[in-house]
């Protein structure tokens, strides 16, 4: 054939690693393939030219004969079942033109351009050149579609050529950008925009201008994006390598051998160029861009990559992996997932995408913060969002977050993703896989810890003391393999992000030491909630710290022990009664000492009892002094029973307090005195300073002042050599409100402002809407009604919040009322008092230290 003709090249994308899995089988796969190929060619009057290995090269007399060719070759190519199970993916490439013929042979611009198309191509891929699409649009074969993909620069070739994708209906039709070579557009093109990180992008760019900067590894948990990022800057970096910048897809390699072939197959070099030491010479006279794609996997990875820095003075390499090389050389960049507030990029990943599978969806100010939440659940990771957001074609947002706990199964709407990240199981378990037995065993048990752990905990609970692993190497291993997050801190904190952790959890199910194992968790932290029950009286700031790191932890082993070990939900629930009502978390802190205190019965123990109590003061807390009181009760009886005298005399101390809040004022002040009397028989300093304070409060409503405040300043002087910084201030405070219903009004204020500081410091929220009635009540009394006002509305509306119920409201609001009478009306009260509503007590308080 003469004049103008179609000249098409095929070959079969990944042949090599196709060999070293079928073995053997592979020769009958390839024969397979040239038999179902060479009788197409046949049947559309294309003339065979040459074959070399898995390669064909073949010339039809036109574009019509041509794309019936290819498009009748993919779909016998797909129905053929092949060794193994396996899928012979061909690319093919058609460019047509006048080629000049010499001794039966061609040759030409024409030949090279036609061949650089089917290396644009991906394995099961029919690209064309518009010489080829023009002629066929009209005459295109049943099925069959052409798709515009744009104007690329083909390598050695310096005029851009416009290519097109042959699509068949039935067979796969979204792959990645062409893989044209050379330039910017030699990289894959993606899609979409990169959203969310400029940073990364801005310090990538200033390692690769570096001088002294040969290899940048991006490393991350799988999903977080590490193959966008790094196509992106060697996008924006091209131009300082005038070799261009070449993308090596390595997910199926496994060996060094077959990193060096892919690589060599990506720069498109001659078969004798192959080998290491001529591909390294190859390189070294060039100055290029590398962008090496999962490493992790890559037995030797370490070894190719150094024989390039070695050999390859002026090559870059950008590699992305889930774990670091190890090399000296090696500039470590860490991809995180990305923020999930409600203008963040993880938001407007899940908006774009979602919008692309179902035009009509539109994100509200509402929707965004249902979108937000989906996004945290899904640890604001890209692939993650990028898998979740097509569901809103057949569910509401609303669905989406119910069902955020099947996470690890939403499957790829596309078929374009690799195997590996199909869904999000495949992509943890591609981690997961490459673990050594020991470090698997060690990743599944950290499932049993909840917000993560320290060192210590882990070693504890987790760690097999029959591996000859140090169990701090093991998580440096495992957070090298980025399956494990790590917080700085006093102490350090280990933990795994939500969708590792559901992964995990599912592994750890699977064997027979789930249930030793929580055990062993809750015995752990019911023995830490006692130690920091002991520590808060000494160091509250530090046990507050320490309480609040591990909450996950305790509600972990609370939900375990009240179903299977009753001793230790009692011990839990008995350490942690400070801790729900310092935090503000009173509901869930009632809900837990309800549960403990219903499973446990009637047979009367220590713990019991001191659950009793537990559950007695965040009743009082809630405002609901009957029930408390009954509670109260109880627990007097049983820690009698047991010849518990601290735990009777502790449980007088809520007695009074009940009655107190009862309005039964004398009873209070009778039942406070005898167990203050009893305190003072007992070296429980914290508790001798408490009950001080209660009775001091009684003292104050029967209008004894002068009593009232010889039992706070003794209390304060108890407390001043325990150190425990939260009583020391709800006793402070306690006096600063005596001192102005005493008419000191300026020794109050100046108490109370010099409380201030600790008050914020401390965080806790129902010493801080104490203190701001305190402050409330000083203000008034100092003439300053439309603070007061204000600070009562926040206060007010704080507690609304919480759900705590202040018993004392409606005579706190006669009496600051009565005070602010002279100075301005009733509605001009109601308007600050509805200002303050909407801000917060903190930032009212802050206002008045300066």
């Amino acid at each position: 054939m003469s004049g103008k003709v179609s000249l098409l090249f095929t070959d079969i994308e990944g042949s090599t690693v196709l060999l070293r899995r079928l073995g053997d089988s592979y020769l009958d796969a390839l024969e397979g393939h040239r038999r179902i190929l060479r009788d197409v060619w046949r049947r559309h009057d294309g003339a065979e030219q040459g074959t070399e290995g898995d390669s064909f090269f073949v010339v039809f007399p036109s574009p019509v004969n041509a794309v019936r060719a290819v498009v009748d070759g993919q779909r016998r190519l797909a129905r053929h079942e092949w060794p193994g199970g396996e899928r012979l993916k061909v690319r093919m490439g058609i460019h047509t033109g006048t080629p000049g013929i010499s001794d039966g042979d061609y040759w030409g611009m024409d030949v090279h351009r036609a061949a650089r198309v089917a290396a644009a191509a991906h394995g099961g891929q029919v690209i064309v050149s518009s010489t080829t699409s023009d002629p066929v649009k009209h005459e295109l074969p049943d099925g069959a579609a052409l798709r515009d993909l744009g104007t690329h620069h083909l390598k050695d070739i310096p005029e851009p050529e416009r290519l097109f994708q042959v699509t068949v209906a039935g067979l796969e039709a979204d792959f990645p950008p062409p893989r044209t070579l050379g330039t910017a557009s030699s990289l894959p093109v993606p899609a979409t925009p990169l959203l969310g990180r400029d940073g990364d992008l801005a310090r990538l760019d200033e390692l690769i201008r570096r001088p002294d900067v040969r290899l940048v590894s991006l490393v991350g948990p799988g999903g977080a994006g590490k193959t966008r990022l790094a196509i992106s800057t060697a996008a924006t970096t091209i131009n300082q390598f005038p070799g261009g910048a070449y993308f090596v897809p390595l997910a199926e390699a496994e060996s060094d051998e077959v990193m060096w072939s892919s690589i060599a197959e990506a720069l498109d070099v001659p078969p004798r160029e192959h080998p290491p030491a001529r591909l390294t010479s190859y390189l070294a006279q060039r100055r290029l861009l590398l962008v090496l794609d999962n490493l992790e996997q890559v037995d030797g990875a370490d070894r190719v990559v150094a024989g390039i820095l070695d050999r390859a003075p002026r090559v870059k390499i950008v590699a992305t992996s889930r774990r670091p090389l190890g090399l000296t050389a090696e500039q470590q960049h860490v991809v995180t997932p990305l923020d999930t507030d409600t203008d963040s990029a993880a938001v407007e990943l899940f908006v774009q995408r979602a919008t692309a599978a179902h035009p009509s969806f539109a994100a509200t100010a509402p929707d965004r913060a249902l979108v937000a939440a989906i996004c945290r659940q899904l640890d604001g990771l890209p692939l993650a969002i990028e898998l979740c957001a097509p569901r809103v074609r057949v569910l509401s947002l609303e669905e989406l977050l119910e069902r955020i706990d099947r996470r690890l199964d939403i499957a790829s709407t596309t078929r374009a993703i690799p195997d590996r990240q199909r869904t999000l199981r495949d992509t943890i378990a591609w981690s997961y896989d490459l673990l050594s037995p020991g470090l698997q065993r060690l990743f599944r048990r950290l499932a049993v810890f909840s917000g993560g752990a320290d060192l210590a905990a882990i070693t504890a609970i987790a760690a097999d003391p029959l591996d000859a692993i140090d169990p701090l190497d093991a998580v440096a291993e495992l957070h090298n393999a980025n399956l494990v997050t790590v917080t700085p801190g006093s102490p350090t904190r280990f933990a795994l992000l939500r969708t590792i952790g559901q992964y995990a959890s599912e592994k750890l199910a699977a064997t027979a030491e789930a249930d030793d194992l929580r055990a062993a968790h809750a015995t752990y932290y019911a023995d830490l909630a006692t130690e920091l029950r002991e520590l808060r009286e000494s160091r509250h700031l530090t046990a507050r710290d320490l309480a609040e790191a591990e909450v996950g932890n305790f509600r972990a082993a609370l939900s375990w022990a009240t179903s299977f070990d009753t001793a230790a939900s009692l011990r839990l629930c008995a350490a942690l009664s400070w801790l729900w009502v310092i935090t503000g978390d009173l509901a869930e802190g009632r809900r837990w000492h309800e549960t403990v205190v219903a499973r446990a019965g009637t047979t009367p123990s220590a713990d019991l009892a001191a659950c009793l109590r537990g559950l007695s003061n965040l009743l009082l807390v809630q405002g609901e002094p009957h029930r408390a009181l009954t509670e109260a009760l109880r627990a007097r009886e049983m820690s009698s029973s047991l010849g518990d005298r601290s735990g009777v005399a502790w449980a007088m101390s809520l007695i009074g307090t009940a009655q107190r809040q009862h309005g039964d004022l004398e009873t209070a002040q009778r039942t406070l005195a005898e167990g203050l009397e009893l305190h003072r028989r007992l070296d429980d300093k914290g508790r001798l300073a408490r009950i001080l304070g209660n009775l001091a409060g009684v003292e104050e409503e029967l209008g004894h002042l002068d009593r009232a405040e010889a039992l706070l300043r003794e209390s304060l002087a108890v407390l001043e050599g325990l150190g425990d910084a939260h009583e020391t201030a709800v006793q402070g405070q306690n006096l600063a409100y005596l001192l102005a219903v005493a008419g000191r009004v300026d020794e109050a204020s100046t108490l109370g402002r010099g409380l201030i500081p600790t008050v914020l410091g401390l965080g806790s929220p129902g010493l801080t809407m104490a203190f701001a009635n305190t402050m409330m009540t000083i203000l008034a009394r100092q003439g300053d009604a439309g603070i007061a006002g204000r600070l009562f509305g926040a206060e007010e509306a704080m507690g609304e919040r919480l759900g705590v119920v202040n018993p004392y409201h409606a005579d706190e609001l006669q009496e600051v009322l009565t005070l602010v009478a002279d100075m301005m009306s009733p509605e001009e009260w109601q308007a600050h008092r509805h200002h303050g509503r909407s801000e917060r007590v903190e930032d009212l308080l802050a206002g008045l230290e300066r």
